[in-house]
């Protein structure tokens, strides 16, 4: 019998943008740059990884794979998210006083 699917684990600083028992970790912009760090961090490994493949160095074929998916996906969540925070703001910036 084949395995279930395991649940996508998103980036702890996507999820939980409170730490410390309720405490603010520095707010919003904090968060977004551990977003942009993790998503950029993700890229530079799948990068890493299909140059390694293609010099010839070793690596494994599905690794490397798994790794570009990884990339693309945490680029796409964090693209999703910046979308829906322009569209708040331009929501709140259209409302009146």
């Amino acid at each position: 019998m084949a395995s279930p699917i395991s649940p996508i684990r998103f980036p702890a600083a996507v999820v939980t943008p409170v730490a410390d028992g309720g405490k603010s970790s520095g707010g919003f912009d904090a968060v977004f740059r551990d977003a942009v760090s993790t998503v950029d961090r993700l890229g530079g490994n799948a990068s890493e990884g299909v140059q390694r493949m293609l010099s010839g160095e070793g690596g494994e074929l599905h690794q490397v794979a798994v790794d570009a998916q990884k990339a693309q996906l945490a680029f796409e969540l964090f693209l999703q998210v910046r979308n829906k925070v322009v569209e708040a703001y331009q929501e709140v910036m259209r409302s009146q006083i």
